[in-house]
């Protein structure tokens, strides 16, 4: 099997040019046999490139790039394709070739076979009688019978629980109502104590009032008689001094 690459040695694209080194580079560090055939030189490759790139692969255009890539006769893909099978380890798997004993591509493909194909492949024939079909009566007759016995045992259990909540929430309902009681009538002396104490301060507050306006009467009024008593002797020593 050969690997044909078409390129165009004379592209003016730079992205196009890139693209094809890439390519080409890959395939040689790989050690992959390849052909090159030239399209801008040779107008039979041009044809041939563009009359076996499947129609679903091709452009809007319908005018397929290179590089564009074959095994004989297969189509194997374009630069994104080739890229896309780079990145994933499966090079060898895109272009149609088997991948050499060592490689990373060739180790997962042993390693899908022994957990997958093989694995169940294994298991079959440990349990050729898994394949015998059983009645669905048969398998699922007994199992039926103690679901259902199982089923009405949880009902009852459920049932029960359900009752002893109810009597658990009602007995705490008493008790917190209980509980409340004695909390209201005791609330209710504090407040008449509190109430009681902030009469008796009132009062007392309005006493001291009253006694220090009273002192505060005594005191004008004393001042008024001495001022009396002072005017009334200075008054009698002007009239002995005359």
């Amino acid at each position: 099997m050969v690997i044909k690459v078409f390129l165009a040695s004379s592209s003016g694209s730079t992205a196009i040019k890139k693209k094809q080194q890439d390519v080409v580079g890959f395939l040689e560090a790989l050690k992959v046999d390849y052909t090159q055939l030239d399209i801008a030189c040779n107008e039979e490759n041009r044809m041939w490139m563009r009359q076996n790139v499947p129609t679903e692969k091709k452009p809007t255009n319908g005018i397929p790039l290179p590089p564009q890539i074959f095994n004989e006769e297969s189509y194997c893909g374009d630069y994104d394709t080739f890229f896309e099978a780079k990145e994933d380890n499966l090079v060898y798997t895109f272009l149609g070739l088997p991948p050499p004993p060592g490689s990373k591509e060739a180790a997962d493909k042993e390693h899908i076979v022994e957990n997958g194909t093989h694995a169940e492949e294994t298991n079959a024939e440990e349990n050729p009688d898994d394949s015998t079909e059983v009645p669905v009566e048969e398998r699922n007759g007994d199992a039926h019978g103690e679901e259902e016995q199982e089923a009405c045992e949880e009902e009852e259990g459920e049932g029960g629980e359900e009752e002893e909540e109810v009597a658990d929430d009602e007995a705490m309902e008493g008790e917190t109502a209980g509980d409340e009681e004695p909390a209201e009538e005791e609330e209710a002396e504090e407040a008449e104590e509190e109430t009681d104490e902030v009469t008796e301060d009132t009062e007392a507050r309005a006493a001291e009032e009253e006694q220090e306006e009273a002192d505060d009467d005594r005191e004008e009024e004393e001042g008024e008689v001495q001022e009396e008593e002072e005017e009334d002797v200075e008054e009698t020593q002007e009239e002995e001094a005359e």
